[in-house]
């Protein structure tokens, strides 16, 4: 008698933070339906814990200046994922996000035969709209977190799918303001407000002293206020972070879901927040050369998710020289005292959470990766 050995390979990019946590969600579904996969590629320590073989560190590049300074460290990272997916053959290349890497990773991978699913799609609603046509010649599926992408990729020929957003999986904490309070440390009388500088060190570091001079203003007006800077357990800490500043680590979405109040650097944590329903102000500064260029070809209207899945202003705003102290800390302000402006604003973020219902998005993807693999 005969036996064959089945060998499943799953190749995952996922070229920066925010991915690297759905390539973890993805990896622990996949190894939970078969255990016996193996699963390689790029990310980070989420990843890493959910058994996959790391080739490669994700990037904290954000900014086309950071991105051309970074420059031999991309390329000696691609050089590096096209010689493990010619070695391996995996039986699919899950692309997560990263576009101009991924990209160039699939035209490798179909060069080589190997089935792509891009799961997270580049922002082509935002700007460079015809990669969407170089995506589609290159991939055999995508799955996308927004519905309002399907469209984008409807004359095609590419199977999209909308199938939620990961972020919203996270979202499940049955424990009251007050328990969840009392479990990070903090006093379960007084009130939160969080700050959130980003998660990359670029962003710590460009964003540190407004949180800073943030927490002052607070402090000195709401004394009994308490702040706290959530971080995720790798990222920097900010200098200079007074001792009444309280920093938790690795526990982000419940330092906001008990806070009454959230400035959120842009990105997906503005996301997390909103289906937390704390209202927040968004802001975020990126170099001046970055920003010139983005106000050239960028052609949306908002920066903010929240903004952008309501189409229309729901938080504020604040880049650039408006993302200062005295900007935000009114903003929070208006937003902890304006009773009738925190209800519309509640009221706003729950509708986003709607959308999102009924959604298991990395349950689905796992379910596409099988399908493709022939599993």
């Amino acid at each position: 008698m005969i036996f064959y050995v089945v060998s499943r390979k799953l190749m995952i990019s996922a070229g920066e933070a925010s991915g690297e946590l759905y390539g973890a969600m993805l990896s622990r579904e996949v190894k939970r339906r078969w255990p016996d996969a193996e699963i390689f590629g790029i990310g980070g320590s989420r990843m890493k814990n959910e058994g996959v073989s790391l080739i490669a560190p994700v990037s904290h590049v954000v900014g086309i200046v950071e991105a051309v300074r970074h420059l031999s460290e991309i390329k000696n990272t691609l050089r590096t994922a096209t010689e493990a997916l010619l070695q391996k053959k995996p039986d699919v290349l899950v692309l997560i996000d990263y576009p101009d890497f991924n990209i160039a990773l699939a035209r490798r991978a179909k060069a080589a035969g190997i089935p792509i699913l891009y799961y997270v799609s580049p922002q082509v609603w935002a700007w460079r709209g015809g990669r969407v046509k170089k995506i589609a010649a290159l991939v055999n599926r995508m799955a996308v977190l927004f519905p309002f992408e399907v469209d984008y990729y409807k004359n095609t020929g590419l199977p999209c799918e909308f199938v939620g957003h990961p972020v919203a999986e996270t979202i499940n904490i049955p424990l009251t303001k007050e328990d969840i309070k009392k479990s990070l440390g903090l006093d379960t009388d007084k009130e939160v407000v969080t700050l959130l500088p980003g998660s990359r060190p670029g962003e710590i570091k460009r964003h540190q002293a407004i949180i800073k001079e943030i927490a002052g203003k607070i402090h000195h007006e709401f004394p009994d206020v308490q702040i706290a800077v959530p971080l995720t357990t790798e990222s920097g800490l900010p200098e200079g972070l007074p001792d009444y500043v309280k920093i938790i680590r690795g526990r982000t979405t419940e330092a906001i879901a008990c806070s009454e109040a959230s400035a959120v650097a842009s990105g997906t944590a503005t996301l997390e927040t909103a289906l937390l329903g704390t209202p927040m102000v968004v802001f975020y500064k990126v170099s001046p050369v970055t920003f010139h260029l983005v106000k050239l070809f960028v052609k949306v209207k908002f920066i903010s998710l929240v903004n952008i899945l309501s189409g229309r202003q729901v938080v504020e705003e604040l880049l650039q020289k408006d993302a200062n102290p005295d900007r935000v800390f009114s903003e929070l302000k208006k937003i902890l005292r304006d009773q009738q402006y925190r209800d519309e604003m509640i009221a706003s973020l729950k509708k986003i959470r709607e959308i999102m219902q009924g959604k298991r998005p990395t349950q689905r993807v796992a379910s596409i990766v099988g399908e493709m693999a022939g599993w």
